[in-house]
């Protein structure tokens, strides 16, 4: 019986790659051989990728995408092959994002700065361009970076969308990004989107002081068996946690907060005071 290695998605992106390129393959009941004959590759070299012995390229990740119907979509090896490539995620996001594509219900907190799946193109564009000047990254990143958002914001309009609950502190209201019609139009954006049916946005204000849950960004997904898995990051980690031992103090310290938080209505209220006080 042949050894099967196992994989820990969170060991690394080529990790999170591979762990993903397995499960996708496993679950169309395919054997390495067959993914290989369909991509122009050998059994050996899929199991490189799968474990990590090999690192995945372009056109392994542009065939894989044929191969698995793929293309195009917010699941895209490919798109993740250029995360992977530049280092523009941080461990255990591509993983989330694959299962953020999937998710029934969304639950966002942040601090600072207005959540990726809410953001205008031009206030994203502003905050990585920010991340150019300061030299973090290339301006050819950045403008994958705000590609890769755009898809993540694309995979929200399917068929059957997630219901999204967003609490945001304060801050991120007043943080200025992009000068003040980039904030005017980021922040009628978010008015916008507070009206629709799947979306319910809170403003957390200052004024909860110590009873603020978080003080970390904290992503929490749903997902279709009601399972529900967390993704937080420092500056510099990722970490997705499945554990519901760890999981779900995570998902009742957000329920709290949100019953803390302003309402949808004052939030919203709150959103346009703010807007109509720019320059």
């Amino acid at each position: 019986m042949v050894n099967r290695k196992e994989l820990n998605p969170e060991a690394s992106p080529e990790a999170a790659y591979g762990a993903r390129l397995r499960s996708a393959r496993e679950a169309r009941g395919w054997r390495q051989d067959d993914l290989a004959d369909r991509i122009g590759y050998s059994g050996r070299h899929v199991s490189g990728v799968e474990t990590t012995r090999k690192s995945p390229s372009r056109p392994f990740s542009v065939a894989v995408d044929i191969a698995l119907e793929l293309v195009g979509t917010a699941e895209s090896f490919e798109r993740q092959w250029g995360e992977i490539r530049h280092g523009a995620l941080l461990n255990g996001f591509p993983e989330y994002v694959v299962h953020e594509g999937r998710a029934v219900e969304i639950r966002l907190y942040d601090v600072g700065i207005i959540p990726g799946l809410l953001q205008t193109p031009e206030y994203a564009q502003a905050q990585e361009d920010g991340h150019v000047e300061r030299g973090a990254i290339t301006g050819e990143q950045a403008s994958e970076r705000v590609a890769f958002l755009a898809g993540r914001q694309a995979a929200l309009f399917r068929p059957k969308p997630p219901m999204m609950f967003v609490v945001m502190d304060e801050s991120c209201l007043h943080h200025a990004v992009g000068g003040p019609s980039v904030m005017r139009a980021q922040l009628q954006h978010l008015v916008d989107v507070a009206a629709r049916p799947n979306w319910i946005i809170q403003v957390a204000p200052h004024s909860l002081g110590a009873r603020r849950s978080f003080n970390l960004p904290v992503n929490l997904l749903t997902l279709t068996d009601r399972s529900v898995i967390c993704y937080a990051e420092s500056q510099s980690q990722g970490h997705l946690d499945r554990s519901s031992a760890s999981v779900m103090p995570m998902l009742t310290a957000y329920h709290q907060l949100q019953g803390e938080a302003l309402s949808p209505a004052a939030s919203v209220a709150m959103i346009n005071q703010t807007r109509k006080g720019l320059p």
